[in-house]
């Protein structure tokens, strides 16, 4: 039998979505084809130590309301940057070279994994990765500077501002004032999280400020959205192809009783949204929505996958994010798209390594 392609499944990280990429490693693991695929998972922990993890895609789900997470008591591995080795050195009284690597699947959802820094560790080690680049993925991660991309593209985006930290510390009131020229009600957001973590939806400007601090929690600089009311909420996949980007049927995302807006217990808690998959959209809507994913994919470079969220409100269509490593949970919207556009979980997984392994890495 020919060698199996090693792949080293990266999950976990110093984000705040650290449980999440959790349980999306969870499903990448499954997924792989173990006939062709030899899978080493590799763990960060919350304090950023690099740990080899056990090859137990079971621990890595929602256990009775505990949320898994890496375990720091794991052997630690330190990954070369040089690019005559590929490899992964085990931290020990004597230092050993685990073995070499051919790609990474890097599931890592946040700063510190999904912003371009693991991407340009990986560059640097000369490893193909799966996924956006150092560049597309930092400006996705951004939601301010993707918004300013998208403009720039003539690609449809709603009323914003971004905040930063030092206007926030030096120019509230100017702020403020600048903030009102949107409306109510508003989208609070860290500029550069995920996961729905950190938002808050503002009724009155009597609580602005305290749902930037909140905000500011999860990262110094914030956006503020005007909210799109009695609007769509919509979601496309866009996957790389040999031929270019393909996007997938669109999703719809409705949120139920008891939540005001898609946050992170409606995503994974508590079950209280309904997923349209596929989304009951007119066919020249959803070939809109479509061309749209896939102008605003190409708009920032990105490659491999992205899952692109929309707003559509009657003929409107307006970029809200794009995901450029969207979550792979057994719940999540990206493969489920690509499940009913006739591409399942394992036939995607493998999609995207074959796409990586295909790109290699440097300018392309």
């Amino acid at each position: 039998m020919s060698k199996r392609i090693r792949v080293a499944v990266i999950f976990g990280g110093r984000s705040n979505e650290h449980v999440i990429s959790c349980i999306s490693a969870s499903g990448v693991m499954r997924a792989l084809d173990r006939d062709r695929y030899e899978v080493v998972p590799i763990g960060i922990t919350k304090t950023g130590k690099w740990v080899l993890e056990s090859d137990d895609a079971s621990r890595l789900v929602i256990t009775n309301g505990v949320f898994p997470e890496v375990d720091e008591n794991n052997v630690p591995v330190l990954f070369t940057a040089d690019t005559n080795s590929a490899g992964l050195v085990i931290q020990s009284d004597v230092p050993q070279v685990l073995q070499q690597v051919d790609v990474v699947f890097p599931v890592l959802h946040g700063p510190f994994g999904e912003d371009g820094t693991i991407q340009g560790l990986l560059e640097l080690a000369g490893i193909p990765y799966v996924g956006s680049g150092v560049f597309a993925s930092a400006a996705a991660m951004d939601k301010g500077h993707l918004k300013f991309m998208m403009r720039a593209a003539g690609i449809p985006v709603g009323p914003f501002e971004v905040v930063t930290d030092l206007q926030w510390k030096t120019e509230q009131e100017a702020v403020l004032a600048r903030l009102s020229n949107l409306g109510l009600p508003l989208f609070v957001k860290p500029s550069r999280a995920g996961s729905s973590v950190g938002i808050s939806k503002v009724k009155s400007y009597a609580e602005l400020i305290g749902a930037i601090d909140f905000a500011r929690t999860h990262d110094p600089k914030v956006i503020v959205e005007a909210s799109m009311e009695n609007t769509r909420e919509i979601e496309c996949g866009v996957l790389s192809t040999p031929d270019g980007p393909r996007a997938s049927v669109c999703a719809e995302i409705i949120v139920k009783a008891g939540h005001e807006f898609y946050d992170f217990d409606a995503k994974y808690v508590d079950d209280s949204v309904e997923l349209s998959v596929p989304a009951k959209l007119d066919p020249a809507i959803q070939s809109r929505a479509q061309q749209l994913a896939i102008d605003a994919f190409l708009a920032i470079d990105a490659e491999g996958l992205a899952r692109v969220d929309m707003f559509v409100t009657g003929d409107e269509i307006v970029i809200n994010e794009i995901n450029t490593m969207p979550g792979f949970t057994p719940i999540s919207m990206y493969p489920r798209m690509w499940a009913e556009s006739g591409v399942d979980y394992p036939a995607l997984v493998d999609a995207l390594v074959q796409d990586a392994l295909r790109r290699g890495v440097g300018l392309r």
